[in-house]
Formats: C-alpha cells, structure tokens, sequence
C-alpha cells in the first residue's frame, strides 16, 4: 500500500506518535524522483510512505504514484504480487489503455540479499489509482518485507470507494483479489492497521 505524502520527514514523527511505531527509512527510487520509508505489516505486506525526493533535479513532474497531484496525504495506491505480469498486462490495458508498461530493476539490500523485481509501472495520474499495480518478486531471495523487523502492525482490512463500484470489482476479480468496493462519489483507498497503539484507520 502506497500512502503518499507532502513531507516524508515530518509524516515519520506523525505515525510514530499516531501508531507507535516508527516508519523506517527505505531509500531512494532515483529513476523517479521519490523516496520512501517502510512499515512491516507481516504476511509479505507492507505500508510504503512515499513523497518527492526534492534533492533529485534530474526527474520532473509528473512523478509516479500521483505525488506531483497530491491534495492531502493518503494512500493513493495498492500493489499486488504476480508471477503472471503479461497475463495481468493485458487486463489492466483493457480496464485502461494508458496502464500495462513492464519495467524492472534490482538492488541489494542492507543484509546483503539481492532483491529483483518486473513490475506493470504506475502512472502519475490521477491523484488516487484504484487500479492496482503488479509487481514480480519471484526472482529476488526474498520478499523486501522480510528486511524489516516485526513492527506490531498487521492489516485488518482494506477497502475502497468509488461512484461505480461495479467496474472496480470486476477488474479485481479478473485480477484474482478480494477487495470491498462502497459506492460513494469519491475515489479512495482506505485501511485499517493493528498496531502497538491499537486500531487505526488510515
């Protein structure tokens, strides 16, 4: 889950006092002009709090994710693992003409494990993307989630709204993912974590 944000500094000290647990640092997407920092929500899950990497002058707007378009802080995007891109490719092409571009890259973590991913690339646009992202990690040692310590946090539930759930719903369920869908005339993605300072809607 994608939770972009305005100020990755200032959004840390808040969800250390509002969960309890600090987000850890996760490094720099130089390739896109952001910078990240982590929440371990077990199961090979994780919370990704994203903004501009303001020190990056080689990449402009429109960054990925909807960073450069962001009213307020929220999640703005979901990620789910594949090991069938192309296949996912070419739902996310018909559900959307401008969504299937597959990229890829690697790096080496902090201990020292190789991590390599294929992924169906976001788009920077709109602010809020119910339509998910895929990513490939078949081809890492490890899922990147499991570089992280046991933070207390789990996802209970994930849901989002939308003025025609209908069209949603079937997009995920063509995509093989459970996920309630409410009308409503606003586009959103929404969760609710378990953490040490008990249960919080983000």
């Amino acid at each position: 889950m994608v939770y972009a944000v305005h100020n990755l500094e200032e959004t840390v000290l808040e969800f250390e006092k509002k969960l309890g647990v600090r987000p850890i640092f996760g490094g720099y997407h130089r390739s896109q002009g952001t910078k990240n920092a982590l929440i371990n929500l077990n199961n090979e899950s994780y919370l990704e709090l994203l903004s501009v990497d303001h020190t990056n002058t080689i990449i402009s707007s429109p960054r990925w994710m909807g960073v450069d378009v962001l009213s307020k802080n929220q999640i703005t995007r979901i990620a789910l693992k594949s090991n069938t891109l192309e296949n996912d490719q070419a739902v996310l092409k018909k559900h959307d003409a401008t969504m299937g571009k597959i990229s890829g890259g690697s790096r080496n973590t902090t201990n020292g494990s190789l991590l390599q991913w294929r992924l169906i690339m976001p788009l920077s646009t709109p602010e809020v993307e119910l339509a998910p992202f895929m990513i490939d990690w078949s081809k890492s040692q490890a899922h990147p989630s499991t570089s992280l310590p046991d933070m207390g946090c789990t996802l209970i539930e994930l849901y989002a709204t939308h003025p025609r759930p209908e069209q949603i719903r079937h997009l995920y369920e063509t995509l093989d993912f459970k996920i309630e869908i409410k009308e409503s005339q606003k586009i959103s993605l929404n969760m609710v974590l378990n953490t040490p300072n008990g249960n919080i809607t983000l």
